[in-house]
Parts: structure tokens; sequence; C-alpha cells
């Protein structure tokens, strides 16, 4: 399948399964929960450029998200699981030899269909919401627009590699690529590469964003982290509440 009707799938697919949710109200809790078609959890991803915040933006929407009464599960990639996350320091860390282009996307998809299929979709069977830092976006924006990759190839293997598994909602924190590197200390592998590499993330990033801008909202990370956290919190509430549950689900 052609990556371009791929997408026009996922979006009729997305559509009939929102129109056909059920909504219930849990007996003595102030929250809804939605059931889609695919079960009752919800799968948010942050994507963004290094230094962007992604990981004090993840623990405070957390906080936002459990006390409207969401059971969250927090997971990472590269990694989330033991396999996953031995392959991560291969990708990251392996400094005498480090993996090519064409590698390095092997990697990234292998450790991503062990962290779909054995943390991601359990957790979501069983109702909960996973939030994942960073997911399928960011090896279309790293292997595909900043290592140069063909594209339709690199999505087309992100089709394989997530099997039918796509985030509810993304969140893209976006924040010049200048900017983010100025906040870093220690950087590994892949932060370390030049800033133009890191300006072609952020294009892939925004890319993405123009092709699917129902699920990936773009929220601007300049300035205090207070400020930042308020953005966050008004795309979870437009976004999810009531929650678009079943985006996910490619049938």
């Amino acid at each position: 399948l052609h990556p371009a009707a791929a997408a026009s799938a996922r979006g009729d697919a997305r559509t009939r399964v929102i129109q056909r949710r059920e909504r219930t109200v849990s007996k003595g809790q102030d929250h809804e929960t939605v059931t889609g078609a695919c079960g009752p959890g919800l799968f948010i991803t942050f994507e963004g450029v290094e230094g962007a915040g992604k990981s004090t933006q993840i623990g405070l929407a957390v906080e936002w998200l459990q006390q409207r009464g969401h059971a969250v599960y927090v997971t990472r990639e590269p990694g989330g699981g033991p396999l996953a996350e031995r392959i991560r320091d291969l990708i990251l860390h392996t400094e005498d030899d480090p993996p090519v282009a064409r590698a390095e996307l092997l990697l990234m998809l292998a450790a991503r269909a062990q962290h779909v299929d054995t943390v991601i979709r359990p957790r979501l069977a069983r109702g909960e919401t996973v939030v994942c830092d960073r997911f399928y976006d960011s090896t279309i924006a790293y292997q595909g627009f900043a290592r140069g990759l063909d594209l339709d190839f690199v999505r087309g293997s992100v089709e394989f590699a997530v099997d039918g598994l796509h985030p509810d909602l993304t969140i893209v924190l976006d924040l010049e690529p200048a900017e983010g590197l100025a906040r870093q200390q220690a950087r590994n592998r892949m932060e370390a590469e030049k800033l133009a590499f890191h300006e072609a993330v952020r294009r892939g990033f925004l890319d993405q964003a123009a092709r699917e801008p129902e699920r990936i909202r773009v929220v601007s990370a300049a300035g205090a982290v207070e400020d930042v956290t308020a953005r966050v919190a008004a795309v979870l509430e437009e976004a999810l509440w009531p929650a678009r549950s079943g985006a996910r689900c490619n049938t």
C-alpha cells in the first residue's frame, strides 16, 4: 500500500471508530472512560527536537491525566522493554562502530516492533493510558528527513513495525534546534550531530504535523516551563476530554 493511501485509510478508519465509540461514565467517578473499537486504552506520544523539554512536559502531563482518573504508563523509544533497551544502547552509545543510516533505521524498527507487541499493546488492552517519549514520527524525522533515507521506504517500514498501531494523540514540542541544543549538558551520539541535522529533524516533525493535523498538535516549547505546560494542558483538554479513543485501530 502506497504511504499516501495508507494515511488515507488510517484517516477513514479513525473516523469510523470515533463515530461508533461508546462513552461510559464509571460509577462514583467524575471522569469519562471512552471505549473505542480497539479497547479502552489511550495512546499519547510526545515528539520534538533535542532539548525541547519532553521529559519535563511528559511528567507534568502524566500528573494532569492521573488527576482526571487515567491509569498512566510511561515508556520511551528507542527502548521501553529489556530487548528494546539493549537495542537503544547500540543506537545511541556505540561510538567505536556506529550504525550507518540503514542499520540505524533497522535497529529502530526492531526495537519498536518488540516494544509495540510486548509493552504498548498489552497496556492498552488493559485500559491504561500509555504515554511514550518518542514513537514513529521520530523515525520519519531523524532517519528520513535528517539521515536522508527514502521517505516512502521509511514510512512503509514504520507501518510494518507498528503493525497497525497508531497514537490517538501526538504532541510535538517545537523549538529552534539551536536553542534546544544550548539547553543540554551531556549529549549522546544522536544529540551530538551538527545543527543542520537537527534543523532537518525539525522540518520532519512539522511536515508530519501538516500531513496529520488531527493526530499531531504542535506546541511551542519556547519560554518558561509553566507557559509550555499550560499550552500542553490546553491541547490535552481539547483533544482528549472526552478522549478520542480508537484512532490507533487500523481496520
